[in-house]
């Protein structure tokens, strides 16, 4: 069974820092590309970043780049996602998930989250 634990949330003031991870089993996700995603309260999920299965390429959403940095670790099958200056408008629950290179539409097997909030 595929299963994706995303974990490293927490509380943090505005302008500080988080690492999240996103550890995955049940299989390798080396050959995909992987991606966070995000959703806030009374809003639709919504693409942070993504980053090839190569580790070549890397896609960030307008309003992260900048401030945050996709890596991935194939040998571990696990999926990073730094956070620095954080604002109190990424305060959400975060994601990962396997995703398509064309489109970053993710393909199947979400995890449960991670709680990201940003005190102002």
């Amino acid at each position: 069974q595929v299963q994706l634990v995303e974990s490293g949330g927490g509380l943090v003031q505005a302008g500080g820092s988080l690492r999240l991870s996103c550890a995955a089993s049940g299989r390798t996700f080396s050959s995909d590309a992987m991606a966070w995603f995000r959703q806030a309260p009374g809003k639709e999920r919504e693409f942070v970043a993504a980053i090839s299965w190569s580790v070549v390429d890397t896609f960030y959403a307008r309003s992260v780049k900048g401030r945050f940095t996709i890596s991935r670790d194939n040998a571990k099958n696990t999926v990073y996602l730094q956070m620095n200056s954080l604002k109190p408008e990424d305060t959400a629950v975060y994601y990962c998930a396997p995703v398509r290179d064309s489109d970053h539409a993710p393909t199947g097997s979400w995890g449960q989250g991670t709680q990201v909030t940003v005190s102002s």
